[in-house]
């Protein structure tokens, strides 16, 4: 596995989110897939089944939001320095409906230091924006390709 130093940013971005990605397993579990990934960016996708419905028949909030932070995730892994989340809010614009396609489009504001802050829209398959998350990252030590290793 080449060092960071060794791949350009987009290079490093895109080996960070395919590592992340074979271990996710509750992204891989909702369908989830990686569209787009870069520096301080992520896109996911996920098309709404019908065991993702609560009672009312629209998509639960709860998968919205995983949707969402999944993206946060990708898009703060993406320097090869293993981040979590520290905070997260989300608004819900508008109901997700059975076989909707969601887009979440994840982008860094900023990233200073070992915090980052990250804005999410998720969009159905119209570009209709169904809900907005913001995040908040907090970098710990190691790297996101070889979990234990210092990145």
């Amino acid at each position: 596995m080449p060092a960071c130093h060794d791949l350009g940013p987009q290079a490093l971005a895109e080996a960070c989110a395919e590592a992340m990605f074979a271990r996710d397993q509750a992204s891989q579990a909702l369908g989830m897939r990686l569209v787009e990934v870069g520096p301080g960016r992520a896109v996911l996708a996920m098309t709404v089944r019908e065991d993702m419905l609560q009672g009312h028949g629209n998509c639960h909030g709860g998968l919205l939001f995983t949707l969402a932070d999944s993206a946060f995730a990708f898009a703060c892994n993406s320097y090869d320095e293993a981040t979590v989340a520290a905070g997260c809010s989300i608004d819900y614009l508008a109901p997700a409906q059975l076989g909707d396609e969601l887009t979440a489009s994840a982008i860094e504001r900023s990233r200073r230091g070992r915090t980052g802050l990250y804005d999410i829209t998720l969009s159905r398959q119209n570009g209709e924006p169904v809900a907005l998350f913001r995040g908040r990252s907090h970098r710990l030590r190691g790297s996101v390709r070889q979990p234990g290793a210092s990145s």
